[in-house]
């Protein structure tokens, strides 16, 4: 049995990811007065980081984790994080139909867990 710290690595590996690649994706939204050029080219600076983060934590988690399981468990986290991001940064309301949304897409995420059938 892999010790606990190999399981739990590659999730708050992806975590970290996550926190960057949201706001490398949608931090520029609150910034409307630079040039698109700079934008891009901050976001891929931030993406950087993220891609740092990413790959280790994929290379990690296939001790534990199949690549599907990893590849559920990064959705469930990228929505987990954008929803905290859009409420704390964008400003935005979370709302019944994005909880509902999102849940399904944990759901799907479960059933990847829970297979075969």
């Amino acid at each position: 049995m892999p010790a606990p710290w190999t399981a739990i690595a590659p999730i708050l590996l992806l975590i970290a990811s996550n926190v960057f690649m949201t706001f490398a994706w949608y931090g520029q939204l609150k910034v409307e007065h630079r040039p698109l050029w700079l934008i891009v080219l901050i976001g891929w600076g931030i993406a950087f980081f993220e891609y740092c983060l990413a790959v280790p934590a994929n290379r990690l988690g296939r001790a534990v984790y199949a690549p599907a399981e990893l590849k559920a468990m990064q959705e469930v986290i990228t929505l987990t994080v954008f929803a905290v991001f859009s409420v704390t940064w964008l400003g935005e309301r979370l709302t019944a139909n994005h909880v509902v949304g999102f849940g399904l897409i944990a759901a799907g995420a479960f059933v990847v867990f829970k297979g075969p059938f």
